[in-house]
């Protein structure tokens, strides 16, 4: 994907948004895999079931995150570990993207493809996946809880346009074109 981006990626984005420079082409500088699990306030262990599963999907060891703020409505205490998070960046992010644009999206039920509505202005895309197990990683007899995940990609883009670009030359299933392209 590395390898793609550079010789074939790069050159079209510079020639179709007309960059004076190659530096200014979007580049994508990391994912981020969120999980948050809010059940974790009463059983402990989903949280370390939640950082092995994200641990097991990129090949990198999550973290646990923990609540900022005490909520009482919630029984939620400071500092209690309530999620899982892991940032990958390199090799281990393009191979993620790859096995996410290739595997894991095409195993969703009934896919039709993402939807371009997840951008935030600034050049970065959030896609929300609603089950672990469309990763082949996951094996479905060990999970006892379905649950889902925030996946963030984080770009150099300074615009929505760019980043969609960007992200649809990696492969990523876009369904709808309203406003972008």
């Amino acid at each position: 994907m590395k390898d793609k981006y550079l010789t074939e990626i790069a050159p079209a984005l510079k020639e179709k948004f007309q960059y004076k420079s190659a530096m200014q082409v979007p580049k994508l500088t990391k994912i981020v895999l969120n999980k948050g699990i809010g059940a974790a306030v009463a059983d402990k262990k989903l949280v370390d079931q939640g950082v092995e599963e994200l641990s097991l999907i990129t090949g990198q060891r999550a973290v646990a995150t923990k609540a900022k703020n005490s909520i009482s409505n919630f029984k939620l205490r400071e500092e209690m570990p309530i999620g899982a998070k892991v940032t990958l960046r390199g090799d281990r992010m393009y191979e993620f993207l790859d096995r996410l644009a290739t595997v894991a999206l095409p195993r969703v039920r009934d896919f039709k493809g993402i939807s371009d509505k997840g951008f935030d202005g600034r050049g970065n895309y959030t896609l929300g996946v609603t089950e672990q197990i469309i990763f082949p990683e996951i094996s479905i007899e060990k999970v006892n809880r379905i649950s889902g995940m925030d996946i963030t990609f984080v770009t150099t883009a300074e615009t929505d346009e760019e980043s969609y670009a960007l992200l649809k030359a990696f492969g990523m299933p876009f369904t709808n074109k309203n406003n972008q392209e």
